[in-house]
């Protein structure tokens, strides 16, 4: 069904507003899942032109990729859908009937998921109108357009109106050269008419632009750029999709209706254009956000736009850092910790333990999402924060938040994609705050029949061990989802002594089976050291980090835990392959060694062969039955060989310099003849000075 955008206009020039909200409702209905207007509206010609060729030819129609017999529908839907946005704009100053005005907004929502289309939505006339109805400004968008609104229309009509005839000529075109073959016609449009539909539409387009002097031109607008992520191909709202309803729902009524709308187009117009989120901080929008959520924060029941006024705080502060860095600086990580706080209704039994109800509800869905986004925008303000030494103010409100972490973690969501959601963005938060405050994870007095090491309440940590389980069963996005919790368990086994003997016994338990290699198998273990070895080197080092410090960052014991081969990375990276007992940079203060080899390890340690760290199978003495001078022609043999790699720079002969890490055997030759060299000077220093 195609829809008549110029009728939508002419209604709006008219001032038929039951034909304009019943047209709009026409174009809402038909557009809701689109967010590729140009695929999509590509698609649907092409199916109709093959339809159509496959009636008027005798001949078979070869269907391809090419696009060049689609430029000017697509210049002319971007005009269509670009003059539409302008028009809307202005209509929705004009003081239009609520229910209108939702449908209008709706329209605009639609409109703003299309990058090509944007200008009219990025002017200050336009981020001011839409913030005003979104409740973040008193501040009217000043009215820029001098001229009166026949003239404003009698423009947009006019432009319509040289693209329709610049359409109607190319298609003219198109039927004098129809008998060709389709490639042929393909190159013949993309010689001759590609660059007029260039030149013409750039003419249109800036004309579109400049209707008015409250929008800004195509040239402007690509200087601001538009935001290089994509929203995946008809990808709805997450949170709408799992709420009981469709598209046209939501027959909320009156001014929060309004501003849940309004709210939408100024999420999707951020995240799509970076012009939009500079002129978001130059108008100063963020103190209206934040006065919103402030206001929230004392309303007994939270607003149905809450989520989206934090889905728009957590775009401009993850977008704009001077942003994240002003909402930090203006007390955001306070109000954001009492809106969790509120969102997740914490009831305090001390001063860092909340009540948790295990038989309690759920956290709703609403709540959870909204949870999920305070996390997010708390992650933004506070990740630089993570070495340094808060005050004795914030280090209060770091731990009162660490206390309602816990609850994330502790608590489940309706859904239980909500709760892996809410407690992988609550560890994420976790590894951002100062290490000195998540002492408050253990705080919680233990209970008969809560996980317990040493006396310390372990539920916190035990959820967080079944958490890093799921993360490695997954096996998705093995970077993003896995390293945040493995830095946050090696942060806090250097820091907690109670953590680490529990963690350890969990995923390093004393050795008994060493005829597998310690990457093979289904555990924990087996799965933290196949990743030792990852591509990725982040991963493969918070993996190797982990095992580590649960070794007590003791080489001895890290390598028989995980075999020389797997270890060697670490090794090298911290200058430890000479054996050194612990890295010089950790602050970690460990116990004395212990011995916890069992019985079947030592009767078999002498067996272990140290690079795979398993019990190898005895094979056959290669050398078996050769006479002493047939080995030394053997080994000479294999010098020649070697050297041979080596000159060739097949291979590079390395060592172990006496700071532990590897170096080139030429370079450990030259410094071993340089030391050899010094000690004779010195000896023979020695020697004069016992003959004077």
């Amino acid at each position: 069904m195609d829809i008549d955008v110029e009728g939508i206009i002419q209604c709006i020039r008219q001032g038929n507003e039951n034909g304009v909200q019943t047209q709009l409702q026409e174009f809402n209905k038909e557009y809701a899942q689109c967010f590729f207007f140009d695929t999509e509206e590509r698609d649907r010609r092409k199916k109709r032109k093959l339809e159509e060729f496959r009636q008027n030819k005798v001949r078979d129609y070869t269907d391809s990729d090419s696009d060049c017999d689609e430029y000017d529908q697509q210049d002319r839907g971007v005009i269509l859908r670009q003059s539409l946005g302008v028009v809307l704009v202005r209509f929705i100053r004009t003081g239009v009937k609520c229910r209108l005005l939702r449908v209008a907004l709706r329209t605009l929502r639609i409109l703003s998921r299309d990058q090509k289309v944007l200008s009219p939505l990025v002017t200050d006339t336009a981020l001011l109108t839409l913030a005003k109805l979104a409740g973040l400004t008193t501040t009217d968008a000043g009215d820029e357009a001098n001229e009166s609104d026949s003239e404003f229309y009698d423009n947009i009509i006019s432009t319509l109106a040289e693209t329709r005839v610049f359409h109607s000529r190319t298609d003219g075109d198109d039927a004098d050269i129809e008998t060709s073959d389709p490639i042929d016609e393909c190159l013949a449009y993309d010689d001759d008419a590609k660059s007029d539909v260039s030149n013409a539409n750039s003419g249109e387009l800036d004309s579109i632009s400049w209707v008015g002097s409250h929008r800004t031109s195509i040239n402007e607008m690509q200087r601001g750029g538009t935001h290089n992520k994509g929203l995946e191909r008809g990808r709805r709202d997450r949170r709408e999709s799992k709420m009981i309803g469709n598209e046209e729902e939501e027959e909320e009524e009156g001014e929060e209706a309004q501003r849940k709308e309004a709210m939408k187009v100024l999420c999707n117009v951020v995240y799509n254009s970076t012009w939009a989120q500079e002129r978001f901080s130059a108008l100063r929008l963020m103190c209206g956000l934040t006065e919103r959520l402030s206001s929230g924060v004392s309303c007994s029941s939270p607003s149905s736009v809450q989520f989206y006024e934090l889905r728009l705080l957590f775009l401009i502060t993850a977008l704009r850092s001077e942003l994240s860095t002003q909402l930090q600086q203006e007390g955001g990580a306070s109000i954001l910790t009492t809106s969790l706080e509120n969102c997740l209704e914490v009831r305090w039994k001390d001063q860092y333990e909340c009540e948790l109800d295990p038989a309690g509800p759920p956290i709703s869905l609403e709540a959870s999402q909204c949870a999920i986004e305070i996390l997010k925008i708390l992650f933004n303000i506070t990740y630089s924060i993570h070495r340094q030494d808060p005050s004795e103010d914030d280090a209060a409100l770091y731990r009162h938040l660490v206390a309602i972490l816990r609850t994330c973690l502790m608590r489940k969501c309706l859904l239980t994609d909500d709760t892996d959601e809410l407690q992988g963005h609550s560890v994420n938060l976790l590894t951002a705050l100062p290490l000195q405050c998540l002492d408050v994870l253990l705080m919680v007095p233990p209970q008969p029949n809560s996980e317990q090491c040493q006396g310390v309440n372990m539920d916190c940590v035990h959820t967080l061990l079944i958490f890093m389980e799921r993360r490695l069963e997954s096996g998705d996005k093995v970077k993003e989802k896995l390293t945040p919790i493995l830095n946050l368990l090696t942060e806090s086994c250097r820091s907690h002594k109670e953590t680490r003997h529990y963690i350890r016994k969990h995923i390093l338990p004393p050795l008994k089976d060493v005829s597998h290699r310690p990457e093979e198998g289904s555990t924990v273990k087996s799965r933290l050291i196949r990743l030792m070895t990852h591509l990725d080197t982040d991963v493969k080092h918070c993996a190797a980090d982990l095992i580590f410090v649960l070794c007590k960052e003791n080489v001895g014991r890290f390598v028989k835990y995980t075999g020389y081969g797997n270890a060697a990375g670490l090794l090298a990276t911290r200058g430890l392959l000479g054996g050194g007992s612990r890295t010089p940079v950790s602050d970690a203060q460990y116990s004395s060694d212990s011995d916890s080899d069992t019985e079947e390890y030592r009767q078999m340690k002498g067996r272990i062969n140290p690079v795979t760290g398993r019990v190898e199978v005895e094979q056959p003495d290669p050398m078996e039955g050769m006479t002493e001078e047939e080995k030394e022609e053997e080994a000479k043999r294999l010098i020649m060989l070697f050297n041979k790699l080596s000159r060739d720079n097949i291979i590079q002969p390395m060592g172990v310099d006496a700071e532990g890490k590897l170096v080139p055997m030429a370079g450990l030759r030259e410094n071993s003849l340089e030391e050899g060299k010094s000690g004779s000077e010195h000896d023979g220093e020695a020697d004069e000075g016992q003959k004077d």
